[in-house]
């Protein structure tokens, strides 16, 4: 049976590292290769209240985050947002760690405009295989970064302190947006490909009789189908075809509705429910702000 850590504090997390009273009680950058080894231990579940952004050095062994296993390479980023659940598996422990953390409190951006922005930086709920993998300058550029940060909170705290903090970790949560949006880019045939994985699994969903049993589906169903996390497959089936994965879904599900308003003589209520809604009002809704014209509009003109 593993143990838990649960980690609420940036004291906390020193505490656990072996480290000194933090210099600042709700941001902290930590040098790995001054963790003890012997604290991190192996199949132990680690439950954080706090943001956090690691890049994994050599030695880093295995971790295992939601349903999968991940062997870290060096220079991997790999980002949490606060209450998920990270185990640290069977490996033999190294001689040391290296790579850093970043780690911050939502209190820190509670009142800023950070604390609204930071939803749009989905990449905090990625799965750990979905981590990003940083050339040796995007390296560089966020190291000087953190540099600025950690000189900020290790200075004598004044009234600019807190915003000059903020507005450099926006700007480098900013970074690390704009590295994972190259990571795309740069691996865009195997998106095409997952792409394609995405159409096919929608146009065998609505062939079939699976919107009638189960639903309409969700972006989180063809995440599971295809084996990602519900936002890193919406990130990369936007940046490859410039429409969400509910755009895609919306998509296939109005070309189904259309074939059935014209090739068959079931009533409105009947192509709802086999569409997979439970209210017939909203297949027209939905049907109207994609079309323009409600279902019976649209068969009587065609």
């Amino acid at each position: 049976m593993s143990d838990i850590i649960n980690i609420n504090t940036i004291t906390e997390l020193h505490d656990i590292m072996g480290f000194e009273k933090p210099q600042h009680p709700l941001i902290s950058i930590v040098d790995f290769s001054k963790v003890e080894p012997i604290r991190l231990g192996s199949n132990i579940k680690i439950v954080s209240s706090l943001y956090s952004v690691m890049l994994k050095g050599a030695n880093c062994g295995h971790l295992r985050y939601g349903r999968k296993t991940y062997d870290f390479q060096e220079g991997t980023l790999f980002c949490m947002a606060p209450n998920q659940v990270i185990t640290t598996e069977g490996v033999d422990e190294p001689d040391e760690y290296s790579g850093w953390g970043l780690f911050f409190h939502p209190d820190l951006i509670r009142k800023s405009a950070l604390s609204k922005k930071i939803q749009e930086f989905t990449f905090f709920t990625y799965e750990v295989d979905e981590a990003l993998h940083l050339s040796d300058l995007e390296k560089k550029n966020l190291s000087e970064l953190l540099g600025r940060i950690k000189d900020e909170y290790c200075a004598n705290l004044d009234n600019f302190s807190n915003d000059v903090i903020l507005s450099s970790l926006e700007l480098f949560l900013n970074y690390c947006n704009r590295y994972y949006g190259r990571q795309f880019i740069t691996r865009s045939s195997y998106n095409k490909d997952i792409l394609s994985q995405l159409e096919s699994l929608l146009k065998d969903y609505f062939n079939t009789d699976k919107a009638e049993q189960f639903g309409i589906p969700t972006v989180k169903y063809c995440a599971e189908q295809l084996n990602f996390s519900p936002n890193y497959l919406s990130d990369l089936i936007k940046k490859e075809s410039g429409k969400s994965v509910q755009e895609h879904i919306h998509y296939r599900l109005i070309e189904k509705a259309k074939t059935k308003l014209l090739s068959t003589t079931n009533s409105i209520s009947e192509i709802a429910n086999e569409l997979g809604f439970e209210y017939p009002q909203y297949f027209s809704k939905i049907f109207k702000s994609k079309t323009g014209l409600s279902p019976v509009e649209y068969r009587n003109l065609n």
